[in-house]
């Protein structure tokens, strides 16, 4: 994987550095990072199954308005490290976050796609304190059809795919309103080839062996820390075909927050920033500007 991260998108002639944070527990996680080295910070939280890779437009987008964008795979996703011990809850995601805060020296802000928005959410409940966070399809009140579709396709195919057009055939299968891509080669940063020959998806297992009860109840109680923070500037985005977050999920989320700044993007499911990049970057790239500003936008 390190080669394909240096193959990576030079948009612009930017380049990102690879980096890699130790956390407590030791799990090394594999981040990009682009952008002025003294500006503002936005760090990106991708969702469960996802890795950094997913926010590549994002990360330049951001980075060529002048902030310094981290973009990092969650413990247990893509290039870092799965934990023996299987620790992944919400609790060891925030402390994964704060080990990257811990390092900055300067204000930030937060952008969590579902699993990253969860995290984000359980992060300021605790105490960070980010300029803005960005939740991206993520409610406290999400609905539990869209999330159990989430969580049985990562149970899917424990046995891996003997080539990558059964698993291409296995995402399109997932994502009905997306046309099958014509080339499926893309596919390989999100597998991890074994000993045995096949492939497999590039998260660990455990991470879906919990209760996912368990992990919505710890959003729900966190959500009402978050409603406390009046001094974190919250933006929802959210995909307008997405079955994860729902009108009543948003209103419900209003009356807990009402500060709260809701971005709707026609056209786009739950993964609203592959579906609609241009859009989410829109609607984020003006929230942080607002109230994370830098000296420049392009």
């Amino acid at each position: 994987m390190a080669n394909e991260d240096q193959m990576q998108s030079t948009r612009g002639g930017q380049r990102p550095q690879i980096r890699c944070f130790e956390t407590a527990d030791g799990v090394r996680l594999a981040a990009d990072e682009l952008g002025p080295p003294h500006a503002p910070v936005v760090i990106l939280l991708h969702g469960g199954g996802q890795t950094r890779h997913s926010w590549s437009g994002a990360m330049h987008a951001l980075a060529g308005c002048g902030y310094r964008v981290i973009n990092f795979d969650a413990r247990g996703h893509g290039d870092s490290d799965w934990s023996p011990d299987g620790a992944y809850e919400l609790d060891d995601r925030v402390r994964d976050l704060r080990t990257i805060v811990e390092s900055l020296q300067c204000r930030f802000a937060l952008v969590g796609a579902s699993l990253g928005g969860a995290t984000a959410i359980h992060a300021v409940a605790g105490g960070m304190a980010p300029a803005a966070i960005v939740l991206v399809d993520i409610v406290p009140q999400p609905e539990k059809q869209g999330i159990d579709r989430i969580v049985n396709f990562m149970r899917a195919n424990p046995d891996g795919f003997s080539n990558l057009d059964e698993a291409a055939d296995a995402v399109a299968a997932y994502n009905t309103d997306r046309p099958r891509p014509a080339e499926s080669s893309g596919l390989m940063r999100n597998l991890r080839l074994r000993d045995n020959g096949r492939l497999y998806w590039h998260w660990d297992p455990k991470i879906v062996t919990n209760r996912s009860e368990s992990h919505h109840e710890t959003l729900q109680k966190s959500a009402g820390g978050l409603a406390e923070r009046s001094d974190v500037a919250v933006l929802l985005v959210r995909g307008m075909k997405s079955d994860v977050v729902s009108d009543a999920g948003v209103e419900a989320f209003k009356a807990l927050v009402p500060s709260l700044h809701v971005a709707d993007v026609d056209g786009a499911g739950h993964m609203v920033a592959g579906d609609r990049n241009d859009a989410f970057n829109t609607s984020t790239i003006a929230f942080l500007q607002a109230h994370l500003p830098t000296d420049r936008v392009s």
